[in-house]
C-alpha cells in the first residue's frame, strides 16, 4: 500500500497508464485535497485500487500546508499517519518528507520498479518519459540516466 500526491496521478490519468501503479500495490490512498487537484479539469472515476482516504486534522498538517500545497500536505500527513511511504515528484515536498522521517517514491521509482519487475521494458520506460515529458512532467535527464544504469 501507498499514499500517493497528484503529481503521478496526473500524468498517469493523463497517459492512461495506471497499471503502472497496479502491478505494485493493492492499494494506493489519496488525500482528498490529492483528489480535488487531479479532477479539478474533468471529474475523474477512480479505479478500484485507489480510495480517498480522509486525514485527520492535527499541527503536522497545520505546518506542512503553511510549506506545501495541499495536496502535498495531506500526502506527506497522511503517510506520517498511516505509516506509508507516499509517491512524491515535487522536490520540496520530497525534501520535507525525507526530513520527517518518511522513505518515498516518485514517478521514476515506479518506472524503475515496474522494470525491474518485468512489467515494462527499458524500451518502453523510456517511451513513457518521453510521453510524459510532451503532457508536460518535468524531470532532470540525468535523473532518468541514473536510473537506467541501476538496471
Amino acid at each position: 500500500m501507498i499514499i500517493s500526491d497528484s503529481t503521478t496521478l496526473i500524468i498517469l490519468f493523463d497517459l492512461q497508464r495506471l497499471e503502472l501503479l497496479s502491478n505494485l500495490f493493492e492499494k494506493v490512498y489519496i488525500p482528498k485535497a490529492v483528489y480535488d487537484e487531479i479532477s479539478a479539469k474533468k471529474e475523474i472515476t477512480l479505479p478500484a485500487f485507489m480510495e480517498v482516504k480522509a486525514v485527520h486534522p492535527c499541527d503536522k498538517l497545520d505546518t506542512l500546508t503553511m510549506l506545501l500545497d495541499a495536496g502535498e500536505s495531506e500526502a506527506i500527513a497522511l503517510a506520517l499517519e498511516l505509516k506509508m511511504p507516499p509517491i512524491i515528484d515535487e522536490k520540496k515536498g520530497r525534501k520535507i518528507a525525507l526530513q520527517e522521517g518518511i522513505s518515498i517514491i516518485g514517478l521514476l521509482g515506479v518506472i524503475y520498479l515496474n522494470i525491474k519487475k518485468s512489467y515494462l521494458t527499458a524500451e518502453e520506460a523510456k517511451q513513457f518519459l518521453e510521453d510524459a515529458r510532451a503532457h508536460g512532467y518535468r524531470i532532470s535527464q540525468h535523473l532518468v540516466e541514473e536510473m537506467f544504469q541501476r538496471l
